[in-house]
């Protein structure tokens, strides 16, 4: 029997008109997007469907990639569907978190809508990221413990691709120690900041200042955070690591090995892209995974 694991993906796969066939198609999920588009005042629709640079930029891609996410969840548990556990990567676990009944999705939008803002807002001038191909995660800590000025792991996401972050000149230079080490590459991200850095603890504290007002459940699924890359038991303990992964390194690929461990053998990535089933690929290849990003994905999993 499939004890199946909810994954959500953060921003980077976004795209326009993602989202549109089930807003079309499937009622629960018009009503998500009316829902997300009523808590922040945007117009959610419009932002994912039709042609617009906003749906590229921090602020505005949080929530629309939320939004799909959430759409798409709902509709899979009308259909019967349900996780034995839920994972996100750094934005995806607010999805990872209403799969799990932890958030309401509308608490989810309103603190997300402010996520981006700040994390926005706090990019500071000089910040960069770069994705470091075929070397360990031992040694490109070790590079950047060693590199002068500010950078660190951003995210492990799967063996051989961990990405750095911190300030623009820190990173290059971690970025040629990792090659002259061993790596097949340093690329350089196009991103808008120096995310998972020391360099976002502002947009994080900000953030607590909103989750103080926001109302979290106790767990109905079991959730494996990124910071941690273990299990969350306690509701008191959602709000202190959602602050802290803003500035914190996503621990994704020591999350999926975990589950794994624990036996769980089917994990479905619900939203745009492939990003999580092509890092599983490079984590554990026995494992079953399922990416559900369009009508069509859905209907096969669920069987219509």
């Amino acid at each position: 029997m499939d004890k199946t694991v909810f994954m959500f993906p953060g921003q980077g796969a976004q795209y326009i008109g993602m989202g549109k066939d089930f807003y079309e198609n499937i009622p629960i999920c018009k009503k998500i997007f009316e829902i997300a588009s009523d808590v922040t005042g945007l117009d959610i629709a419009k932002l994912c469907f039709e042609e617009n640079e906003q749906i590229h930029i921090t602020e505005f891609t949080q929530i629309a990639m939320l939004t799909v996410e959430a759409a798409i969840f709902e509709a899979l548990e009308v259909s019967g569907k349900k996780p034995k556990a839920t994972a996100g990567l750094s934005l995806g676990e607010y999805g990872a978190l209403i799969a799990s009944k932890v958030l309401e999705p509308e608490d989810a939008f309103k603190v997300v809508r402010q996520r981006g803002i700040f994390m926005q807002e706090a990019v500071p001038t000089g910040g960069a990221m770069s994705a470091i191909l075929g070397l360990d995660a031992e040694a490109i800590e070790k590079v950047c413990e060693n590199t002068k000025g500010l950078v660190s792991i951003a995210n492990y996401n799967c063996p051989g691709q961990i990405v750095i972050t911190g300030e623009e000149e820190a990173v290059a230079l971690a970025g040629e120690a990792c090659k002259a080490a061993g790596a097949k590459r340093a690329l350089p991200l196009k991103v808008s900041g120096p995310f998972h850095s020391e360099m976002l603890t502002g947009a994080g504290e900000k953030l607590g200042k909103v989750l103080e007002e926001t109302k979290v459940r106790e767990f109905a699924i079991p959730y494996v955070a990124n910071v941690t890359a273990d299990y969350v038991t306690s509701a008191d303990e959602v709000k202190p690591l959602l602050i802290k992964q803003v500035a914190s390194s996503v621990r994704w690929q020591q999350s999926m090995e975990r589950l794994i461990a624990d036996g769980y053998n089917e994990f479905v990535e619900i939203g745009p892209g492939h990003t999580l089933t092509g890092f599983m690929r490079k984590i554990n290849r026995d494992i079953k995974t399922v990416n559900i990003e369009k009508l069509e994905d859905f209907k096969a999993y669920v069987g219509e």
